[in-house]
């Protein structure tokens, strides 16, 4: 089961934070965040990867992006 992290409606760098926060808490092995700006998914994608973790699908839906990632 992923663990999942909700941001929409906040501006960074909360969103990272929360993932940050998520990566420390969780043992799970997927993670998902959802935000609602672009800005918010690059950031989360970048700082996902900065912790070596593998963002293995982004997907967009009306206002919301869905980014999953797979800790390695």
């Amino acid at each position: 089961m992923a663990t999942k992290v909700d941001a929409r409606g906040l501006s960074c760098p909360q969103p990272v934070l929360m993932f940050m926060d998520a990566i420390k808490s969780s043992n799970d092995k997927e993670l998902m965040v959802l935000v609602d700006t672009q800005a918010s998914m690059e950031n989360v994608s970048r700082a996902a990867e900065s912790k070596g973790c593998r963002v293995t699908d982004i997907s967009r839906q009306e206002d919301e992006y869905r980014i999953n990632i797979i800790r390695d």
